[in-house]
């Protein structure tokens, strides 16, 4: 499977996810960190990748949204931004509505 295909198959089987550096447990760089607490604290599940794990995701998911930087946060489908954007979201609370509205959506797994 080509990696954009791969990166694509990941953002429309997840309501959210991150692909960040490092884990939310246990974060690379202050930016993946901040933007994965923020997620943490709308209180649903979300996945990530750890960018720094895949480097054929690390190289190439720049290109797939045009967005140059990490993290990158996905809610439903569509890229809200990086670490600004997400904290923003989060302090305005519109993340946390994005987030659970994009968790509704979706069947709720075991």
């Amino acid at each position: 499977m080509d990696v954009l295909d791969r990166i694509k198959e990941q953002v429309e089987s997840n309501p959210v996810i991150i692909y960040m550096k490092g884990t939310p447990q246990f974060p690379q760089c202050g930016f993946s960190s901040r933007a994965a607490a923020a997620l943490q604290d709308c209180g649903q599940k979300f996945a990530y990748v750890n960018v720094l794990s895949d480097p054929e995701i690390f190289e190439n998911l720049p290109r797939f949204a045009d967005w140059p930087t990490f993290p990158q946060v996905y809610v439903d489908g569509e890229l809200i931004g990086g670490c600004d954007i997400t904290l923003e979201m989060h302090a305005s609370g519109d993340l946390k509505k994005a987030v659970d509205e994009a968790a509704a959506k979706w069947p709720a797994e075991d």
